[in-house]
Order: structure tokens, then sequence, then C-alpha cells
């Protein structure tokens, strides 16, 4: 779940006496923990002696989650620095854990020796290469027999990468993998908030949004070595992971529905107003360009929705400026968001003056309900799209009025204060 940025998950960071100089620190091994006893000891002996064999200075650093087994004690008897992350949840530990590491490159992995921290040549490989995340890829490297669920294996982790990617364009292809490592500074650019599992996704989705090269290499997955129920637990974290998908996206979320609808509507409206129309043995009315009407009041009310989530999202710091950003800010005003929707309040009157004057013409009788509820819809429909223009024009003035400086950011193509 998404918590403010200006919260840090760091309560303290007691009992951080360095073994070297911060300076000359360049990898950093993240652990988060959570009475991980059994395991966590191991995990910082492979990782230390890999860093040790790759000739680099390095530091293991756990981030522990509220243990009562022991395991803080554990890790500080086997060289790591331990540091406490009072918020619950895997992505609060990583964060402060990655807040206080000292390491050029940070990588970061679990404390269940599902991994092999032995291995972690690759990853620095990569990001000497110029890579700034490298993500590891257990279905290329390949899974052991019981260390993941069918389910996992076979449709949560498929369906979840597949619409990250198609969201965000990542070219991850094992998205919820817990080995990865990134160059800190990068890592600072992308204000990352999540407190549960759908940290993993949300590194993802602003490493692309933030155009960070990314890179991924194989890895194998074992079944962890705790000997009880591991801390994910698949339908709930499978829903915050999308959750926060959908809200980075308001194009998937709010603009592609719209348009979708927009074109049935419209198309049902313009196609039914000569007259019924008959397709097979089904025949199409007045009662179907209601359903057009409905289709298109619906498509532009979503419309303005995800307008104002782009806003609210950059203005907040959830996403960067994108082109449609730049050219919102460049184009849109007050007065010409008014104008259209008056112009479009208008139209409808227009249409709806139409039918008045049918009505005058019959004395006030009885109206012939398959040609005049045609003209009523185009007026209903033209109408309250007059009415969301406006109100929606309005509420996006209020939204810009809040930080004049990102505004003139963008008109200038400056980078946003946060950034620089």
């Amino acid at each position: 779940m998404l918590s403010p940025p200006e919260t840090s998950p760091v309560a303290d960071l007691s009992g951080m006496s360095p073994a070297v100089d911060a300076a000359d620190i360049e990898v950093s091994v993240v652990l988060p923990c959570l009475n991980e006893a059994r395991t966590v000891g191991r995990c910082i002996d492979k990782a230390t002696a890999c860093i040790r064999s790759l000739g680099l200075s390095g530091e293991v650093v756990v981030a522990d989650n509220g243990s009562t087994d022991g395991s803080p004690e554990i890790a500080r008897s086997h060289g790591a620095r331990v540091v406490r992350a009072d918020i619950r949840g895997y992505g609060s530990a990583l964060r402060a854990g990655i807040a206080a590491a000292r390491g050029r490159y940070v990588i970061v992995s679990d404390s269940d020796d599902s991994y092999d921290l032995g291995g972690l040549g690759p990853f620095v490989e990569r990001l000497a290469d110029g890579d700034e995340l490298v993500i590891g890829n257990r279905f290329r490297g390949g899974i052991m027999p019981g260390a993941m669920p069918w389910h996992h294996r076979w449709v949560g982790n498929p369906i979840l990468s597949g619409v990250l990617n198609l969201f965000f364009h990542s070219p991850v292809g094992d998205a919820h993998c817990g080995l990865r490592a990134f160059r800190k500074g990068s890592y600072d650019r992308l204000g990352l908030v999540s407190t549960g599992m759908e940290f993993a996704s949300e590194m993802i989705v602003k490493a692309c949004l933030h155009h960070l090269r990314i890179g991924e290499v194989p890895v194998v997955l074992r079944p962890d070595g705790r000997g009880r129920r591991p801390h994910l637990r698949s339908f709930r974290d499978g829903w915050r992971h999308l959750r926060l998908l959908l809200l980075l996206c308001p194009t998937w979320l709010y603009l592609v529905p719209s348009a979708l609808m927009m074109a049935v509507g419209l198309g049902l409206m313009v196609w039914l107003t000569p007259g019924g129309r008959r397709t097979g043995r089904v025949m199409l009315d007045v009662h179907t360009m209601t359903l057009g009407a409905l289709c298109m009041l619906l498509s532009w009310q979503m419309s303005w929705m995800w307008v104002h989530a782009k806003i609210h999202g950059w203005f907040g710091g959830m996403l960067p400026p994108d082109a449609f950003m730049r050219a919102f800010s460049r184009h849109f005003t007050l007065e010409r968001g008014v104008v259209t929707g008056a112009s479009l309040l208008l139209a409808g009157l227009a249409c709806d003056s139409w039918v008045v004057a049918e009505w005058y013409a019959r004395d006030l009788g009885a109206l012939e309900v398959r040609r005049t509820l045609r003209f009523a819809l185009w007026g209903l429909t033209a109408m309250v799209l007059g009415a969301q223009t406006v109100s929606g024009s309005f509420l996006a003035s209020m939204h810009c009025m809040g930080d004049q400086e990102l505004t003139a950011s963008a008109l200038h193509g400056l980078p946003r204060r946060d950034d620089r």
C-alpha cells in the first residue's frame, strides 16, 4: 500500500559500527528480515564471501522488521549491520535497509536462503557495464521442485509481469524476483513509497517511467530454508501488486476504457440517428441509441478523471512529467476549457430547442417518440458533456495553481526541483 513519501521507515540505526570507511564501500547487500533465525546467518556468510571473492569492499545490511526469534543478534554475530524498520512490511524493511546502505551498488535479496548469494558477480558486472537496475529472472535460471507454488509460477507471476510489461513497456521477464541490484544514485531518483510486497513492482514501474537502463540475470530459485509458511499471501499481495500497477498507469485505468466506450457510444449514436437499423433478426432503435449516449457520458467522465489523475500524479511526485503533461501545461487554460464546455452546452440546447419547437407545432400534444427522442438524446448528451468540461476545467485549474513552479518547469522544459 502507498504511504506518504515523507514518512521514513527507518526508526533506529543503532549498532552500525562500520567495519570499513563508508566512502570505500562499493557494494551493499541488503536483507529484509522477519524471524529468519534459521537462515539469516547463512545468507550473510555467503554474501560476505562473495564480495570478498570479487575483490570488492562491501557490507551486509540486515533490515529487521520486528523479529522476536533472535535474528538481529544472529545477524550481528555474523558481521552484518542491523537497522530497525518499525513500519511493518516487506517494502518498509527494504526501504530502511537501502536508506542505510553506503555502497555505490546495492543488491537486495531475501533472508530465507532461496537465492544463491554466492553468485552475485553477474549483477555487479551488469551494473559496472552501465545498467542502473538489474533484475534476477527465475524462469530463465531455473526453479527447483518445491521452490514456487504452481499458481505463482503459471498464473500469478506471468499475469502480473505481463500486465506490468503491457502498461509500462518493461523488458523484465520476472517482475517479482526478490534478487535484484541497482545503483544507489539511480534508486534515490525513484522516490519509492510502497510498504508491502508491491515494492518489487513499484521499483520496476518507476525505473521504466524514469527511463533507467534495466537488465536481467538468470538466477536459480531454491526452496527456502526456514521450514515454515512464507510471509507472502498470494491473493492479498497479488491484488496489492495489481492495484499499484493501475494506480501508476492512469492511461490504462481511465483512458483506454474511455476511448473504447467513446468509440462504441459515438458509433451507435451516429449510426442510429437517421432511424432504426435491422441486423439480421435484431432491430436496434432508440433504446440502443440511449445506450450509446450512456457510453459517451461515461467515457467523457473517465477522460477527465484521467486528466486529473495525471496532474495529481505529477504534482504529487508519484509520476514523472511526460509528453502529455508538458503539452497540457502549454495549451490548457481555464478559459479555453470553459469556452469549449459552453459551446457543447449551447449545442445541446439547440437540439432540445428543436424538440420544444416540434412540441409547440403539435399544440403541446404527443410527440412522435422515435424521431424526436433521437434529437433529445443528442441534446442531453451534449449538455452533460459541456457541464463536465466546465467543471473539469475548474478542477484542473485548481490542481495547477497548487504548484506554479512545476507548471513553469514544464513550460520551459526544465527538470523539477526534486529531480535536480
